[in-house]
């Protein structure tokens, strides 16, 4: 009998990725997003009645609690969330950076995610199932013009191993997924389309692939029951952490 995800973030890079890998393991998938045309475009690549789409704003809580209700009965029972929804906006130093793009990170990075997680919550312990949360390296090591965006993701990295101690003994597993980089839309989104600034980002780099995280995510879905990932760290091989700067006065 397959089993059943819901991903959200589905209608680009590592969400829509991950849609089309869940469905090729033969998963049931429920995908989520807020661009409708592109759920239905994503769908109609996949075997009929694998894939359910709900297009809503994670942050509208009374449409993400209606669209759970209205699940079809085949989509209904969820073995495994993936939270994956999620955004950076802008690159500058938080002394000039927008507090409306301040709030919109937070509101979907961390208060979607939490609202869904919480509704999910019961069923996933009915059937002891897995959370898995999308976070970034981002968490871990700070860098100039990532500040709401990073913190944000440091909360996705604790509130994952909060919930892992919390939910001990009730067999639900629970994976902080913290990329490096990788090329999706999502730096074009950070920079308001930049497609210049983005290319720039990736050139002469050899940067992830949003399949090379979506074939991370159906790994640690697909582990035996008894074995838990806490976190998993990701980068390119051309990407590391090493590199702190110092300020130097000029000569």
């Amino acid at each position: 009998m397959s089993k059943t995800v819901l991903i959200t973030g589905a209608t680009s890079g590592f969400g829509s990725a991950a849609v089309r890998r869940f469905a090729a393991a033969g998963w049931k998938v429920t995908a989520t997003g807020r661009r409708a045309e592109r759920l239905d475009a994503l769908a109609a690549e996949l075997p009929a009645g694998q894939v359910h789409t709900s297009a809503f704003d994670m942050r509208d809580a009374q449409a993400l609690s209606a669209a759970i209700d209205a699940l079809p009965a085949d989509f209904a029972d969820i073995d495994v969330l993936v939270n994956n929804a999620g955004l950076a906006l802008g690159t500058t130093p938080a002394q000039q950076a927008d507090l409306a793009q301040w709030q919109q990170m937070i509101d979907t990075n961390v208060t979607a995610l939490v609202t869904l997680t919480h509704r999910l919550l019961p069923a996933l312990i009915e059937r002891r199932g897995a959370i898995i949360n999308i976070a970034s390296v981002a968490a871990t090591y700070p860098y100039p013009g990532g500040n709401v965006y990073g913190g944000t993701k440091a909360f996705v990295q604790q509130f994952s191993l909060g919930l892992r101690a919390d939910l001990h003994g009730t067999g639900v597993r629970v994976t902080s997924i913290e990329p490096g980089m990788a090329e999706t839309e999502f730096t074009l989104v950070r920079t308001g389309g930049n497609q210049a600034a983005s290319d720039t980002l990736y050139r002469g780099a050899t940067p992830m692939t949003a399949e090379d995280i979506a074939e991370q995510i159906l790994y640690v879905a697909s582990l035996p029951a008894h074995l838990n990932i806490n976190r998993l760290e990701i980068m390119p091989v051309t990407q590391s952490f090493a590199g702190f700067q110092v300020a130097r006065d000029a000569q």
